[in-house]
């Protein structure tokens, strides 16, 4: 199994030959969907796509860690995570094209 990772410019590459916009308008578009979903994610709110996922804002707490390599403990400070739950359809997509 060969892993590519998919990024904006095969997105809007996608968005120019599904959807027929001009390059310009499918980069466009795609920046002003990221930019909605990220907007969303710093105000708070979760972003669900409907047979995709949820993205989801949390808190975490500042704790103790240790570096793997020499043991010694260090503060990991508080911060924002981003989770994201697939959906139900999604989940069986990609179960069904593992055994293909």
């Amino acid at each position: 199994m060969v892993r590519r990772t998919l990024t904006r410019q095969d997105i809007s590459e996608a968005l120019f030959r599904r959807v027929g916009l001009s390059k310009y308008e499918s980069a466009h578009l795609l920046e002003t969907v990221l930019d909605q979903i990220s907007n969303a994610l710093i105000n708070g709110k979760s972003v669900k796509l409907s047979s995709f996922g949820t993205f989801t804002p949390r808190q975490k707490r500042e704790r103790i860690g240790r570096n793997p390599k020499t043991g010694v403990a260090a503060t990991i400070n508080a911060r924002r995570v981003i989770s994201f739950k697939p959906s139900k359809l999604m989940k069986e997509r990609i179960n069904k094209s593992d055994r293909n």
